[in-house]
C-alpha cells in the first residue's frame, strides 16, 4: 500500500512539476495566480500537518481540511480561462482530479501511522512552496517581470 501512495504523490508531483516549469513559466504569472498558487500549497500542506500532529480518531478537522483544499485549488478557473490554452486546461483538470486522491492517500497513510512518509511528502511540499513564494513573489517581482509588473 505505501507504493502506491508513494506513486500517487509522484504522479501529483510530476504534473504540478510539468504545470510549473512548463505552462507557468512560459507563461508567466498575475499577481492572482502568484499569490494564490503558494496559498494553494499551504492549504495541502496544512493536511499533512495536521495528520502529523493530531491522532487519526479526530477525523472532522482533516475532512474540512481537505475539502477546503479541494476546493480552494479551483479559485484560478476565471483567470485559467482567459490565460490558458487547451493543453494547460487539460493538465489543470488532471490536478484537479488527483487532489482529493492524493489526500485520500494521506487519510490512508496517517491512519496506518505512517509518519515518516507523511513527513517526507510534507517536506517536498513545504520546499515546493518556499520556491513559489520566492519565485513568483520576490524573484521575478526584484527582476521586474513578477506580478508587480504586469
Amino acid at each position: 500500500m505505501q507504493i502506491v501512495i508513494i506513486s500517487l504523490w509522484m504522479l501529483h508531483g510530476i504534473l504540478m512539476f510539468f504545470d510549473e516549469f512548463h505552462y507557468h513559466h512560459r507563461r508567466g504569472l498575475g499577481r492572482w495566480e502568484s499569490v494564490g498558487h503558494p496559498v494553494d500549497t499551504l492549504l495541502f500542506l496544512s493536511c499533512f500537518i495536521y495528520a502529523l500532529v493530531v491522532n487519526p480518531a479526530h477525523i472532522i478537522g482533516f475532512i474540512v481540511l481537505a475539502v477546503l483544499s479541494t476546493l480552494i485549488i479551483t479559485k484560478d478557473e476565471f483567470v485559467h480561462a482567459q490565460q490558458c490554452r487547451g493543453g494547460e486546461q487539460w493538465l489543470h483538470a488532471l490536478l484537479f482530479s488527483i487532489h482529493p486522491v492524493a489526500l485520500i492517500g494521506l487519510y490512508m497513510a496517517w491512519t496506518r501511522g505512517w509518519r515518516l512518509l507523511v513527513a517526507v511528502q510534507a517536506c517536498v511540499i513545504v520546499l515546493f512552496g518556499i520556491y513559489q513564494i520566492v519565485y513568483w513573489n520576490v524573484w521575478k517581482v526584484k527582476k521586474g517581470e513578477g506580478p508587480e509588473s504586469a
